[in-house]
This record gives C-alpha cells, structure tokens and sequence, in this order.
C-alpha cells in the first residue's frame, strides 16, 4: 500500500480537536472496522503527511502511539504495517502474535468527572526531560533510597507550592506518593497512629476516597457540604478523628470553601486535636481568576496537603506527594517505603525536570485554556437544550454540576443517557447520607467540543 486515501481516515479536520489525535483515532477505526486490513502496509511519515497537509513528526508520533498499542508494527527495511490479530495460541509457528490493540475505557461519550484531556499531554517536553534525567543522572544513584521522594522533585515541589498554592512548603515536609489514593491510604496510618478511629468526608464528596478509608479499616462520617465548603457545625458534632476536604474546589458540587469555613474548620482541628487532609486535585486548574491559596499555608501544624498530577498531567504517571507537618513526617515516610519500596525515581526526576525548567507552567497555562473552551462549549449547550436546568460549582477543574429541573428523575435520565451511548454520573454516586436535588456531574474535561455539545442533546432527549 503506497497511498492511504484521507478519506479513509477522516470526512474533514475538526477544528477544535489536535490534528494528531485525529489522526489517530481515525486510523483506529479504520483498523476496527476492517478498512484497514492485517498486514496491510501503510505509507511512510513523510507520503501521509504530503497527503494529508500535516507536519512528518505529526505522523511519526501518531504511527509510535498505535505501534505502542499494538495496532501498527514498524520494522527497519518493511516499514509500518497494521498488526496482526492477536493468536488463540502463540508458539506454532509463524511470527509472533503482536499484543492485543487496548479498547477504550468505554465505548459512546464519556463524562467521568475526573478524567483530563489526555491529547494535552506534553509528550516532547515529557520526552526531553526523561532524557535529560538519565544523562544527567550518576550511576550511584540508580539504587534503592529517598523512599520519601527523589530530592530534586521535593525541592521542585516545595518551589511550585509555595509560589502557586501560598503552601508553607519545605522539601523536608513532602513524601512522594504514587498517585491520591496511596496519599490517602498514608494518611490512614497516621490517623491510627494516634488512635484514630474515623474519618469525615464531605457528603456529596469524591466516593473512592471514601471507600479507601474503610479498607484502611477507619469508620466514615459523611458531614454535609454547602455552598461556602464542608458544615463545620456539623463536622464538630460529629466528632471525627480526622477529616478530608477539598476546598479550593470541591468534588462534586463544585465549592470554594469560604474564609470564615476556613477559620472554623481549622480552629476545630486544633481545639479537639484532628487531623486534616485537604485534597488540593485539581485546584491549578481555575479559569475565572486565580486559585484560592491552600488552606494548608494557614495551619501548616494540622493540615496535611495531597496533591497529584493526574489532572494536570496524566494519571498514567502514578504520581503524587503529601505535604505534612513535622511530627508526621517520618510516619508518612516509612509507610511509604512498607507500601512499595518508594516510587520511580528517573519519573521523579524528570517531572522536577519539567518544573523546575518553566514547562509545566506552559503546559497548565494551556491547558487553562483549552479546559476554559469546554466549559463555555458545556454551559451554552446546556443554555440551549436545557433552560431550566442550573450549573452549579465555579469556573474551575474538570467538571460541573447540572441540577436538573423539579420532578425529573436523576436514575432515568442516568439510564436513558447511558442507553444512547452517553455515560454520565447522577450526584447519587457521590452521596452517602445528605438528601440532594436531582443532578448530574458532568466531566467535560475528556470529551472533545463536539461530543459535549452531543452529550447535551441526549440527556435534554431522555431528560424530556
């Protein structure tokens, strides 16, 4: 095959969306559906890209990320194929299977709430960095050690913090974690390393976060959470050992917590001797002015700040840190180094590559941008085809709340969407205990332009 047709790929450019990602998925489908067929030899880099209008590195990068895969094969001297189907049983001769192609998480429209736009992803400057890691990195250190964190990405972070987040931050107060969840799972053990027995949550609140506490073996307390963040009354009455919020931007209803909650909520922790967990997910990521400056760079003594770079990078890199107070620090590092050993350390080394050097900064400043664009494709679609319903929560982050108008049925609508193709969370998925309004938690941050503005019209359909 000398010549690949754009038609076959795509009806026209889109826009709104990267050219590569386009690309790619075209060349996906048409593999799927057979167009493409085992075997068949696609034209070079440099003829695709003739035919198409695009750059060569744009078509060599999305050849590597189908070879990577396992859609496509390339070969010195047979150049790039589409793979063949994987065998029922390998070792009867012939070439190796090539692995299985990886379906998508989910077939139709994906609104999942958490999910960053994964063709923002800086791969060259990621690429660069890893690269300058390795040449830079002396061969001493290629071994076991810094179980809390490589040295360089704590002194990055702390930089980053301090200067974006207002964080009392320290390279001495972080241990890196491998993603949230085991920030999560960390802070479990100091909460039972002082006898601690629960934990509150806010209610709506992120419900994995709640299931990881009970498998860490803690009671959950669900507290209601309003418009200015988490009931502090409540919270008091309750009487939690601990507690973890999310105040510059609350999942999922959307929240910055108020001053005067702040006061509050950190006077208590201080007066009846618990802990915070202040989940800082996707604060970096606001549109209409700056983020609201931690709540941990008021009481550094009883906040511990979990932070992660899954919504601003990619969650593939299993990367996070907690910033601790003193007294926890070498608790949170041994239950760093019993999980597993501490994390990988090139990957800890080139992400403080890529702060230290501006280029996470220009990535996020851009991918405010894009996250913007959607948010206004999301909030005019719902204008149109759902007047009545409310948006709820800031101009931040990577979803929203649409409280669906009175006598609507949040389950149906859920059922009817996911039936058409559109898979969307009602705030029911999100609630323990606290009665809520019908509404749906939409992601945009996933979905191209035109898939909300399509997802829009089919919840208006079934919500009809």
């Amino acid at each position: 095959m000398s010549a690949l047709s754009p038609e076959l790929l795509l009806s026209d450019w889109d826009p709104t969306q990267p050219r590569r990602a386009q690309l790619e998925t075209g060349l996906r489908e048409a593999i799927r559906g057979g167009r493409l067929r085992p075997g068949a030899r696609l034209p070079s880099s440099r003829a695709l890209a003739q035919e198409l209008g695009v750059s060569r590195r744009l078509v060599v990068e999305a050849y590597e990320q189908l070879a990577a895969e396992g859609y496509l094969l390339a070969r010195r001297g047979s150049g790039t194929r589409v793979a063949p189907r994987a065998q029922s049983r390998g070792g009867e001769g012939g070439a190796p299977a090539a692995p299985a192609p990886i379906p998508p998480p989910v077939e139709g429209i994906d609104l999942f709430p958490g999910a960053p736009d994964l063709t923002l992803f800086p791969r060259r400057d990621w690429g660069r960095s890893l690269r300058r890691a390795l040449a830079q990195l002396p061969d001493a250190r290629l071994t076991y050690g810094e179980f809390g964190g490589t040295t360089e990405l704590r002194v990055a972070l702390a930089e980053h913090l301090g200067r974006v987040r207002a964080a009392a931050a320290e390279p001495e107060g972080i241990v890196v974690t491998a993603g949230y969840q085991q920030g999560l799972r960390i802070f479990c053990q100091l909460v039972k390393a002082r006898a601690g027995s629960q934990v509150g949550v806010e209610d709506p609140g992120y419900p994995i976060a709640g299931w990881t506490i009970e498998a860490e073996g803690l009671e959950v307390v669900p507290v209601p959470i309003d418009e200015d963040g988490i009931d502090v009354g409540a919270l008091a009455a309750a009487a939690p050992n601990a507690v973890v919020v999310t105040p510059a931007h609350a999942l999922p209803v959307g929240a910055v917590m108020a001053p005067e909650r702040r006061r509050q909520l950190v006077g208590w922790a201080r007066e009846s001797g618990a802990l915070i967990l202040e989940d800082d997910y996707d604060a970096e990521l606001r549109y209409d002015r700056g983020p609201a400056g931690a709540l941990q760079g008021l009481a550094p003594d009883v906040v511990v700040l979990a932070g992660t770079v899954s919504k601003t990078l990619a969650p593939v890199l299993r990367l996070g840190w907690l910033l601790l107070p003193a007294e926890h620090r070498v608790t949170a590092t041994a239950g760093r180094a019993m999980a597993d050993g501490g994390g990988p350390r090139i990957e800890e080394w080139a992400l403080a590559d890529l702060i230290a050097g501006g280029a996470f900064d220009r990535h996020l400043r851009g991918a405010r941008q894009r996250y913007r664009a959607k948010r206004e494709t999301l909030l005019d679609a719902v204008a149109a085809a759902l007047p009545d319903a409310r948006v709820r929560g800031i101009a931040a982050g990577l979803h929203a709340v649409i409280e669906l108008p009175d006598g609507i049925d949040e389950g149906a609508v859920v059922g009817g969407a996911k039936r058409a193709g559109v898979h969307v969370q009602g705030l029911a998925a999100f609630t323990r205990a606290h009665p809520h309004p019908p509404s749906l938690v939409v992601g945009y941050g996933l979905p191209s332009e035109r898939e909300l503005r399509r997802a829009v019209e089919v919840i208006a359909t079934v919500a009809a």
